[in-house]
């Protein structure tokens, strides 16, 4: 077992590592657009399944599946939100995101859209998103990487420190080399794994099951309707995807609006099947293994039943899906606040729009190593809390903050600067202080964040001056803009 799992994971963590150097090479003579977006040239297939991938960390394999284990179908509409948020996000928000983005000075980043949307020459509203986005992205991937960590450390026996700093290594690797390509490549490759993998673990745990036989479940496990705290926060999880810029900076690097169509069809799938198969993980996983307080405690569902299921060769092929699951969110938030920091606030704040494409290039690689750096730090830490923990702290943030001014930007006409970053700020600041003063209302704090940031974005923008004749023009031509 441990011979065959360990040459899996090698080849695995090589041929990861291997796209990173192609993409080094390939790309080796590109600039800034081309590291932090690709040149705007993701087909929908890799757009779709990157984008997916990219979302789907760790704890759609552990952390969810370990929630509905432990306490029941209660947990599921956090799933529901998800799936309903991610088919919006694709269907309403994308397409104009993709032409406005275009239209706002080819912005190849969240905060540079968000600028050069309201043709601000103020650089207030890159740097506040730039210090949002290190917080979250660094609370974000340490997630990641505790949970590279965690599978070491289950299946391999070696410390779990060792483990972090070895898939930290990797990850800091491709990104660094290869940049955004990469990162999307990667990400297309490990979809496909993770889609394998939730595919063969419930299907086969089935058929192994004797249902007559299985342990009995607890009072209320199948119990949908828990509480309105538990309805309303699942559902709260999906607004985040209206804020989340690793991911809708996809939306942003696709070709065309035919192909972005295309990419939407096919992440929707993906997403709503590993979405209910987490579900099933969930749930065949306490039928078939029983009731286990070390299970719970270190969201080990996934890795259990695999490792139970399937001979060893097999289980390490599964058991990579929980390093593509890690890896590929991982590394497209190490991009995306290299980005913050490189376009964002060195470029146009510390060097005055002077500095070279070459040295943008290595600024935002070096940003890469330290938020990794920062990451690994947190993920160290005992009290840092649970992969499902710091997932939903950073989802909040990202969710709370940019949510409501992205979809503001995209469809209100009357929208300004002013309103965007009180919106951010609002925010926030009312996700962060709701989670440390009010979180025993049992409430999800993304959804008082949101509303407030919506709240505060539009008052904000109704009290200001309204966006001159320019900036309404700029709506009106990417509202209209077809390709």
């Amino acid at each position: 077992m441990f011979n065959a799992e360990v040459i899996v994971f090698i080849i695995y963590l090589a041929f990861m590592l291997g796209i990173g150097v192609f993409f080094f090479i390939k790309d080796r003579n590109g600039g800034e657009k081309t590291y932090f977006l690709g040149d705007r040239q993701m087909g929908p297939w890799v757009a779709a399944l990157s984008a997916g991938a990219s979302d789907m960390s760790a704890w759609v394999l552990m952390g969810l599946p370990t929630s509905i284990y432990a306490f029941g179908l209660g947990q599921v509409w956090i799933a529901i939100g998800l799936g309903l948020g991610y088919a919006l996000s694709w269907l309403f928000m994308a397409p104009r995101l993709r032409r406005f983005s275009i239209r706002a000075k080819d912005s190849i980043t969240v905060p540079q859209y968000l600028t050069n949307r309201f043709l601000s020459k103020s650089k207030a509203l890159q740097v506040i998103c730039a210090i949002v986005f290190f917080v979250a992205y660094t609370v974000y991937a340490a997630s990641s990487v505790k949970a590279c960590g965690t599978l070491f450390h289950t299946v391999i026996g070696i410390d779990p420190m060792v483990a972090m700093y070895i898939a930290a290594a990797i990850i800091i690797g491709y990104t660094f080399l290869g940049g955004f390509s990469a990162v999307c490549w990667t990400d297309f490759f490990q979809g496909l794994l993770i889609l394998g993998a939730m595919l063969a673990a419930p299907i086969f745990a089935a058929t192994m099951i004797d249902f007559a036989a299985a342990p009995a479940m607890p009072d209320g496990y199948w119990n949908l309707f828990t509480s309105w705290q538990d309805i309303l926060s699942g559902l709260a999880w999906g607004l985040g995807y209206f804020g989340m810029p690793h991911i809708i900076i996809r939306f942003m690097s696709i070709r065309s609006d035919r192909e972005l169509k295309k990419s939407a069809k096919i992440g929707i799938t993906w997403t709503l099947i590993i979405l209910t198969f987490a579900v099933l993980i969930g749930v065949f996983g306490r039928m078939f293994l029983g009731f286990d307080e070390g299970i719970q405690a270190n969201s080990l569902v996934f890795i259990s039943m695999v490792r139970r299921i399937f001979p060893a060769v097999v289980s390490g092929i599964l058991l990579s899906a929980v390093l593509a699951a890690s890896m590929s969110t991982a590394d497209s938030q190490l991009l995306a606040a290299s980005s913050a920091f490189a376009s964002d606030v060195y470029k146009p704040v510390l060097r005055k729009d002077k500095a070279s494409d070459k040295e943008i290039l290595w600024v935002g690689r070096f940003t890469v190593l330290a938020v990794a750096i920062v990451a690994l730090v947190i993920a160290a830490n005992p009290g840092s809390g649970s992969i499902m923990d710091l997932v939903s702290n950073a989802w909040g943030v990202f969710g709370a903050a940019f949510g409501p001014v992205i979809l503001l930007s995209l469809f209100w006409k009357r929208f300004n600067f002013a309103g965007a970053v009180a919106g951010i700020v609002v925010g926030a600041v009312v996700d962060v202080c709701w989670f440390i003063f009010l979180s025993k209302i049992g409430l999800y704090e993304l959804l008082p964040g949101f509303v407030a940031g919506m709240i505060a974005a539009i008052i904000v923008a109704k009290l200001t001056k309204a966006p001159g004749r320019d900036v309404e023009k700029l709506f009106d031509d990417a509202a209209k803009a077809v390709d």
